[in-house]
């Protein structure tokens, strides 16, 4: 099959789960290609579009697209679909609002003559985290309810966002399927603290609906709980990175809270001991995923498709606020070996959360949808 593989924001989750998904399907046969903007993510994107490029038959093609819906929409829809055009794909494979909106379009667009294209689509979080009694969800919804008209299928990464899009959305028109994300064989491998690693990690997006702001917040209140100086690495790039260094120095901080650009994750998981996951929204962040195969305990907020992961019940879940992360934080400290076996088991995360389960679930709906 010839695949092309259509998002806006080549940075976080979704670039990860499309290069994952890109290369498995380029092993089994399959041309492969992308199709996403040019004005997202620095120098660690641009590597990483380097090594995914060569294992592509179709290429990787970028052009701008912004974020938000405006003017700028109408030429980068055109440029957009002259490129997919010229990859002539069998499969469109949409993720994120703007790249399913433009998956489904598109691929109806070029449903000419006997050729059949595929619109598939991902929401990856992207539309569904908006407030349905906002203006802007209702929007959002409204467009999503006229795309189901244009779609072959829809594929779901958590239990979480499924029922966020019945809810907010409606019952899917299309046929739907929960895949989870996926991760290699190798990222089952645990990865050792570093000699000076320090007591928390944070690891994302710098941006308010990751929680950096509620990381560094309760990083403070553990400090008064335990009575000790507390340190903590916090990775990743984005727009609000200045704002997240001003609050840690206004708390001081000093050089007890160091920031890093966007790294790999499993050179990362080695600067610090018990990883905070503190988001207020997700979908199904492949972060939790790759902490807990690299064998590093974790404390994670309660939201979108992360209980499903840990388990409903487990004691690493706690409450997207400061005074909850603060207290779960003090409380592992106290007691980190045992803290550390409560984590899930490697085999139980295997078998769910394999990369080699994620792509063959998707290509067989591949083919089912072409073959119907």
């Amino acid at each position: 099959m010839r695949i092309v593989h259509c998002f806006r924001s080549p940075v976080g989750g979704i670039f990860r789960h499309v290069r994952d998904l890109c290369e498995a399907q380029a092993a089994a046969g399959h041309e492969v290609g992308i199709v996403c903007d040019s004005t997202t993510g620095g120098a660690f994107e641009d590597r990483l579009f380097a090594e995914i490029a060569a294992k592509l038959p179709l290429g990787v093609a970028r052009t701008p697209m912004q974020r938000h819906i405006g003017p700028g929409d109408i030429g980068a829809a055109a440029r957009t679909l002259s490129i997919i055009r010229r990859m002539h794909p069998d499969v469109l494979h949409g993720h994120g609002a703007k790249g399913g909106v433009y998956a489904r379009l598109f691929g109806t667009a070029l449903r000419t003559g006997r050729r059949r294209v595929a619109r598939i689509y991902s929401p990856h979080g992207g539309s569904l985290h908006y407030d349905p009694g906002s203006a802007a969800g209702r929007f959002f919804f409204g467009l999503e309810t006229l795309m189901g008209r244009f779609t072959d299928h829809i594929f779901f990464v958590s239990l979480y966002e499924q029922h966020a899009y019945e809810r907010k959305v409606g019952k899917p028109r299309a046929p739907a399927s929960l895949v989870y994300n996926g991760l290699r064989a190798a990222e089952f491998t645990p990865v050792a603290d570093a000699p000076d690693a320090a007591d928390f990690l944070y690891i994302g997006m710098m941006r308010d609906l990751k929680g950096p702001d509620l990381f560094i917040d309760a990083l403070k209140e553990a400090e008064k709980r335990s009575g000790r100086a507390l340190s903590a690495v916090m990775v990743g790039d984005g727009n609000d990175l200045s704002k997240y260094i001003a609050q840690a120095q206004a708390l001081g901080f000093g050089g007890r809270i160091v920031f890093h650009p966007a790294m790999p994750a499993r050179k990362a998981f080695a600067l610090g001991r018990m990883m905070v996951v503190p988001s207020r929204a997700e979908a199904m962040p492949y972060i939790v995923l790759e902490a807990l195969a690299a064998g590093k305990p974790l404390i994670a907020t309660a939201v979108g498709g992360i209980p499903e992961i840990l388990g409903e019940t487990s004691p690493a879940l706690v409450r997207p606020s400061v005074a909850s992360l603060a207290e779960k934080m003090t409380s592992a400290l106290e007691d980190e070996a045992a803290y550390r076996g409560l984590m899930p088991p490697e085999s139980k995360l295997r078998a769910r959360f394999g990369l080699d389960v994620m792509a063959a679930r998707i290509e067989a709906v591949y083919r089912q949808t072409l073959g119907s």
